[in-house]
């Protein structure tokens, strides 16, 4: 089941996050660290009522963030719509002990519906340059790569953005 989140959950969605963040890290991907994600940025993501959980069994194994709040690191990318009706996918992660078994695709395919359904323009997001494995994930459902930020905090490497329009 995929629903809102809740404040009380933040340290499971917390413990999930770092668990991702050791396995990326373990496998040389070096995307997630001691400054994302943070504790700050998932409450407020469940103030602004913008971050999902999915729930297994009771147990939440997964998040995703649906936003239309733009960062201003995205302004410089030339976007295939206008800035004015998207949603923005931020912190999408399944506890690694889940992964492979198809639920960060029926998180995407969560926001993908809840975007259409609201009648947004398209769904943005950004990935590490270093994790081919989520480029494959996102361009397999249809998402075009259209230039490149970048997060100093995170890594020195650039960060590439993706839209799907609808």
């Amino acid at each position: 089941m995929i629903r809102r989140a809740k404040i009380s959950e933040i340290t499971d969605i917390l413990t999930i996050t770092k668990a991702c963040a050791d396995y990326m890290s373990q496998n040389g991907i070096l995307q997630w660290n001691e400054h994302y994600p943070s504790k700050f940025a998932f409450q407020t993501d469940i103030e602004r009522n913008e971050l999902f959980v999915l729930e297994l069994e009771g147990k939440v194994i997964g998040t995703i963030v649906i936003s239309t709040f733009m960062d201003e690191e995205y302004y410089p990318i030339e976007w295939l719509t206008k800035n004015d009706n998207n949603v923005y996918i931020h912190r999408l992660s399944v506890h690694p002990k889940f992964q492979g078994q198809g639920y960060a695709q029926k998180l995407m395919d969560f926001a993908e519906k809840h975007a259409k359904e609201k009648g947004y323009t398209s769904v943005r997001l950004d990935t590490f340059s270093q994790n081919k494995r989520n480029q494959r994930f996102y361009e397999k459902r249809g998402y075009k790569k259209l230039g490149d930020i970048f997060f100093p905090k995170q890594s020195e490497y650039p960060f590439h953005c993706y839209e799907l329009v609808f």
